[in-house]
């Protein structure tokens, strides 16, 4: 009799922040931070703009979905020289 070796996969959401670092300089953040006054929200002092991602993963356990994540981040999703990241897995809601 042959037993079948499926194993339960977990499904998660990763949310992935990608944020240039604070020594580089952010173009786009200060034109957002002068649109931001102009019509009057004076309350903002600083703008730092980033990217944000969020992938749907099929995995057998959360070590091996955290590796998977840093991995894609160090290798595609952000530029390690200029840029941090960060990321959150959370189970999947459909």
């Amino acid at each position: 009799m042959l037993q079948s070796h499926t194993r339960i996969k977990m499904r998660l959401l990763a949310s992935i922040f990608v944020s240039l670092k604070s020594t580089v300089s952010d173009p786009e953040g200060l034109t957002i931070a002068g649109a931001l006054n102009q019509p009057g929200f004076n309350n903002v002092k600083d703008v730092r703009s980033g990217k944000y991602f969020q992938l749907k993963l099929e995995v057998e356990n959360l070590s091996s979905a955290e590796k998977s994540v840093s991995d894609m981040c160090q290798q595609l999703l952000s530029n390690p020289v200029i840029e941090n990241y960060s990321f959150e897995l959370t189970p999947e809601n459909d």
